[in-house]
């Protein structure tokens, strides 16, 4: 338990209330490292660090070198080496250098950073690389006398490379849409994204298919040997094992070739099937061609949002317009019922017997009075005791409503055909629209006005849905336009309108 707490201690500098300034004075000490320097005073550590702000003080450095000595991430020692008198020996000096868990803590951070910011890499060089060691290693395996120490530097090179390539590969197939970047991006960098990232696939998959034939048939030439090689690198590695007699050489020579076998066998099983499962190889191929699929859905996706989008600010605008523009109480307190949706619906009724044949657009004052059960009151659930009731069928009232649906959609693709010709019109030029077409209208002329910053600007927009384009140019201010609908005649200021389909513009 000591040790655990010990090891708290050396993690203590991270989340302390200076947590920035210990990290740039631990950032030193672990460049020192790196450089191969022994110890620095107090005054060093101040030069070299990189403060954020303004450099602080040298009796704050002390301190702060104080407390990391004090839990266990530095080591310190008496500085002799420059006192000139006796005050000098007697004043505290001190030399200090990373302690042992000091540097274990420093590796951990380094690698946990470089763990977050790697990015998915698919390292075409790192397949050439392997090929490349696999013929060498088969030179060296076909040799007469074999060189030992070559081939056993070759195996490390290609479990180095190997492992990148694996590592980058499982990120890669974690997810290599980056969907946040994506969301918050615009259509032009998601675009060029996109043309980047499909090339980017496109080649890997090419050298990925061009260069697993010829690792496989390496490795299958190797299969013979590698036993052997296995066996003989092991060797020479057991002898660096720690001293012990006959039985700890051999067990020691045993888990070394063992470790060597299972690098080789993972190897093996990324470019060839395990039984009906698929190699490695395969499974990242198949990844790297369903990221393009993820990609065209998120762009998608962005696009659905853009088109879909809709700015609440310009509607309270224009409801406020029109609250303004009502004569008198009434007509504000009908306005506001219909655009906040205020009226009572049926739907909610309790009694489904007495509400079975009332629409839900009936007023409450209209329809008959609706029982309470006391049962609502008393136990606070109104379903009486008693048998279910039984299920209506509503197979009927489907049909119809999908009969309903399917002739309005086929009268308002009608009414697209009849408005979004492509070509510029007047509004007085338009002249009779039916009950659907007038409905498409006014829709996609109130989307265009909402856009309008002033009454002469001229309004070129997508509306909400994405399948229509519309452009809007007001002409002079005295100019008139009527249309007839069903409903009368609807007239104002003359606009020149150009309606047109988004696949048609494709």
């Amino acid at each position: 338990m000591r040790f655990a707490s010990d090891s708290a201690e050396l993690f203590r500098h991270v989340s302390a209330e200076k947590a920035a300034f210990y990290r740039c004075i631990m950032d030193v000490f672990a460049a020192a490292k790196r450089q191969y320097r022994l110890q620095l005073r107090p005054d060093e550590v101040l030069a070299e660090a990189r403060w954020p702000d303004t450099p602080p003080r040298i009796e704050d450095v002390s301190t702060a070198l104080t407390q990391l000595a004090a839990w266990g991430n530095l080591e310190s020692q008496p500085d002799t080496a420059r006192v000139s008198s006796l005050s000098d020996f007697y004043r505290a000096r001190f030399l200090y250098r990373l302690s042992q868990g000091g540097e274990a803590v420093e590796a951990a951070l380094a690698l946990f950073v470089q763990t977050l910011q790697r990015r998915a890499e698919l390292q075409t060089v790192a397949l050439e690389d392997i090929a490349s060691r696999l013929q060498a290693l088969r030179t060296l395996a076909c040799a007469i006398e074999t060189d030992v120490a070559k081939v056993h530097e070759t195996l490390r090179d290609l479990v180095r490379v190997f492992e990148s390539l694996a590592d980058n590969a499982q990120a890669f197939m974690a997810g290599v849409v980056r969907s946040i970047a994506l969301q918050q991006a615009d259509a032009t960098a998601v675009a060029n994204y996109k043309r980047q990232l499909i090339d980017y696939l496109e080649r890997f998959i090419g050298d990925l298919v061009r260069r697993s034939d010829t690792i496989a048939s390496h490795i299958l030439a190797l299969e013979p040997h590698v036993d052997a090689l296995l066996q003989q690198v092991a060797a020479r590695e057991a002898r660096d094992a720690a001293p012990g007699n006959a039985a700890d050489r051999a067990e020691a020579q045993t888990s070394y070739q063992n470790a060597w076998r299972e690098r080789w066998t993972g190897l093996h099983g990324w470019f060839f099937r395990s039984g009906h499962e698929p190699s490695q190889a395969e499974l990242l191929r198949a990844r790297a061609r369903s990221a393009i699929p993820q990609l065209l859905g998120a762009i998608a996706a962005i696009n659905e949002r853009r088109s879909g989008r809709s700015d609440r600010s310009a509607d309270f605008r224009v409801l406020a317009v029109w609250f303004a523009a009502c004569q008198n109480d009434g007509e504000a307190h009908r306005l506001g019922r219909a655009a906040f949706a205020l009226n009572p619906a049926r739907h909610f009724a309790l009694n489904t017997d007495a509400d079975a044949d009332l629409s839900a657009s009936t007023r409450w004052a209209d329809a008959p009075p609706l029982r309470i059960h006391p049962r609502l009151r008393e136990y606070g659930e109104a379903a009486p005791r008693g048998p279910t009731p039984r299920i209506r069928d509503r197979a009927e009232a489907r049909a119809r409503l999908a009969l309903e649906l399917a002739e309005e959609s086929l009268q308002v693709e009608a009414a697209r055909r009849r408005l979004a010709t492509g070509q510029p019109t007047r509004l007085s030029d338009i002249g009779k629209l039916d009950q659907h077409a007038f409905g498409l209208f006014l829709g996609l002329l109130g989307e265009a006005l909402t856009e309008q910053a002033r009454p002469d600007a001229a309004v070129t927009r997508q509306t909400g849905d994405g399948l229509l384009h519309i452009s809007l140019t007001p002409l002079a201010a005295e100019s008139r336009a009527e249309i007839q609908t069903p409903h009368g005649v609807f007239s104002g200021r003359d606009h020149l309108i150009t309606i047109t389909s988004t696949q048609d513009i494709r």
